[in-house]
């Protein structure tokens, strides 16, 4: 069996890049087999992994629950982290340079939480969450600092069909002067969602101009859903 590492090398990067320049969003399937997503599910109990748990209700985030992970992270996540950022920063940077950003995000991840570091950002953004019936999730956007990289991550590690009914991921495009755009997603247990975390560039008659993007979920309907959110950047302390 191919190791996660193999796995995201193996991907064709270049219809991802394609993918978020048009989109704002990429789905990559089956890339965690059902083994692993168990092993995920079965760690939230776990309490040693995790630094801090939030009951969304009580921030009126939504309804459910998700605890942010502790460094060390479990090795799937820290190698799934390190693998896939130098491709995405190849796309974020493409995206700063069509909008007149003046800034460059480095091509390790470790130059990232350097950053990061210096910005006073030294806490792990990596997270699980748990919804059951009626959970849900609120627009947000996870930026946790003045250092934030603008694309991330999340795995899906239930079956939307055997496990649990509703819970589809939502991204809310707010495009200037014209109707937010919803775009409704419902990946496969296994599957990772790349997607942007605050905006993205799109074409216009006049060059390149930046949309605005939220993510949510919308609410279950009955069963139990588990996924797991990979941000690049760190948090304040």
């Amino acid at each position: 069996m191919k190791n996660i590492e193999e796995t995201l090398t193996a991907i064709d990067w270049n219809s991802v890049a394609e993918s978020m320049h048009a989109k704002g969003f990429a789905s990559l399937t089956k890339v965690l087999t059902p083994e692993q997503c168990q092993e995920l599910i079965d760690s939230y109990s776990k309490q040693e992994l995790y630094r801090k748990t939030i009951t969304m209700e009580r921030y009126r985030f939504g309804l459910g629950e998700y605890k942010y992970f502790r460094y060390p992270l479990p090795e799937l996540l820290q190698s799934i982290r390190e693998t896939v950022y130098p491709q995405l920063a190849s796309i974020a940077n493409s995206w700063m340079k069509v909008l007149n950003i003046d800034k460059f995000f480095p091509e390790t991840l470790k130059e990232l939480h350097t950053l990061c570091h210096q910005h006073n950002q030294t806490r792990p953004t990596v997270l699980i969450l748990k919804y059951g019936k009626g959970g849900h999730n609120t627009l947000h956007q996870d930026l946790y600092g003045e250092v934030f990289f603008p694309i991330q991550l999340v795995l899906f590690l239930n079956d939307p069909e055997e496990d649990y009914q509703g819970g589809e991921f939502v991204l809310v495009e707010q495009t200037p002067r014209a109707q937010s755009k919803a775009i409704v997603l419902k990946p496969g247990k296994g599957d990772i969602l790349i997607f942007t975390t605050n905006f993205r560039p799109v074409r216009g008659s006049k060059g390149y101009y930046r949309v605005n993007m939220k993510h949510g979920v919308s609410e279950l309907h009955s069963g139990q859903r588990h996924t797991l959110g990979i941000i690049f950047h760190d948090a304040e302390n």
